[in-house]
């Protein structure tokens, strides 16, 4: 009950703090760029536990210092909680579609809120800016791909694979080499899984990309590089499985060659921000969601670092171009993890001791530093220099309905101030790129 009411006077606190300027929104500023990361599945516990693993109780995260913040409201047209996909269309188009959704609204492409059936990337494509995408997860993950495609099942990756690449994005770094790849073909990570016998690698060169399949090679791409595509998995650069999967295979929980979210954003922004009308570009850190929904902590923790390096290096390219728009959002809390943390004297957790399955008379199992029974996570010091022992426990095997947080800074941040449906970031994108949005949420 006492988290309980903790958690009730921090939301609250949170709106009261946000609505006395949301009545009046500034106007729009235009002819910027914008750099939307989606940490998916990321809510405000995530986001607590990020803070007190990396940084302390005391210490502020990247995503802390962001001057703007919103409370995010994530229904669908018939469903209180959203799906990743359909999270994205919204997004992506700026209007309410079905759950089931990959950048459709029933048999068709959403008519989006600026009035034609086009995602708000594929507009900035047509009016000569420069567009990218980003992803730890395959390229297929809705959270990026549905800005450049649409698909009635969001299971067809290759077919989704293949839409990427129809109007010759700037950039598009990820995963998923194996859906670029013909079946059998030998790819760097693997073999392809494709069944109509294209290969996307080939097609790419020669519509001319520059394709790269390491950290290494993304760091040594030219100058002057126009068209990036980067493969850095067969499917995902993280193992996204519970850690005692994990530990009996011997593998991490992100694949050492690959870069990290952050990286692939560096390496994106050098290409982008040659367009001198402005770009948009979309970087999804997925681990944050995956991990969560295979109730893997340590995962989680690893991930929400990734993302928030993600937002610094965010934030040091707005430092020098201050017509960027940041905007930082999730759709959904996936599997609700909660803190875990009693004063060690009760013995319960305690640093360096194996956690209990559960606390007395409590049935939610507890993981610890490398799952179940093992040792409890470490808090960094707060301001006193205190190091605290905490667990993680969940709520389900599912992203929920509840509000997540936005965060964002810039030209039109505060547009995203307050309560904001989720049609909110496409109007923030869309007034920031155009300077022109729509009013209301449809």
């Amino acid at each position: 009950m006492h988290r309980l009411i903790l958690r009730l006077a921090l939301a609250l606190s949170l709106a009261s703090a946000c609505t006395a300027s949301q009545a009046s929104p500034p106007a729009a500023a235009e002819g910027g760029s914008v750099i939307f990361i989606h940490p998916d599945g990321t809510g405000l516990a995530h986001w607590g536990l990020a803070r007190v693993a990396h940084v302390g109780p005391d210490g502020a995260l990247v995503w802390d210092r962001l001057p703007e913040i919103g409370i995010y409201r994530p229904h669908m047209r018939d469903s209180l909680a959203p799906s990743s996909h359909s999270g994205a269309t919204v997004h992506a188009y700026g209007v309410k579609v079905p759950q089931d959704s990959f950048g459709m609204d029933g048999s068709e492409i959403p008519m989006s809120a600026g009035g034609e059936r086009l995602s708000v990337m594929r507009e900035a494509m047509r009016a000569g800016r420069a567009v990218g995408i980003v992803n730890s997860g395959h390229l297929a993950e809705p959270g990026t791909a549905v800005f450049l495609a649409s698909s009635p099942k969001r299971t067809d990756y290759a077919g989704i694979c293949a839409k990427l690449l129809v109007d010759r994005p700037n950039v598009i770094l990820g995963g998923g080499e194996a859906f670029f790849l013909p079946k059998g073909a030998a790819g760097r990570h693997g073999p392809g899984l494709r069944e109509d016998g294209r290969n996307l690698v080939d097609e790419a060169r020669a519509a001319g990309y520059t394709v790269v399949f390491t950290r290494e090679e993304l760091v040594a791409v030219p100058d002057g590089t126009t068209h990036l595509l980067g493969l850095f998995a067969s499917l995902n650069t993280y193992n996204d499985r519970d850690e005692e999967r994990l530990r009996a295979a011997g593998l991490p929980l992100y694949a050492p060659g690959a870069p990290t979210v952050a990286e692939m954003e560096r390496a994106a922004l050098r290409i982008l921000e040659r367009n001198a009308s402005g770009f948009l570009l979309v970087v999804e850190e997925e681990g944050s969601d995956n991990f969560s929904n295979c109730h893997n902590a340590a995962g989680l923790l690893e991930a929400m670092r990734r993302a928030d390096e993600a937002i610094a290096a965010a934030e040091e390219f707005r430092a020098r171009r201050p017509e960027t728009l940041v905007i930082v959002a999730a759709d959904s809390s996936a599997s609700g993890p909660q803190l875990v943390a009693v004063p060690e004297k009760d013995g319960a957790i305690v640093a360096g001791k194996p956690l209990p399955t559960t606390l007395p008379n409590d049935p939610a199992p507890l993981d610890g530093v490398d799952g179940r029974n093992t040792v409890p996570f470490v808090a960094k010091p707060d301001r006193s220099g205190r190091t605290l022992p905490f667990a993680v426990t969940w709520a389900s095997l599912e992203d929920a309905g509840d509000p997540v947080v936005i965060r964002a800074a810039g030209p039109n941040s505060a547009l995203l101030r307050g309560t904001v449906d989720n049609t909110g970031i496409y109007r923030a994108i869309r007034a920031t790129l155009f300077g022109s949005s729509p009013a209301t949420a449809p």
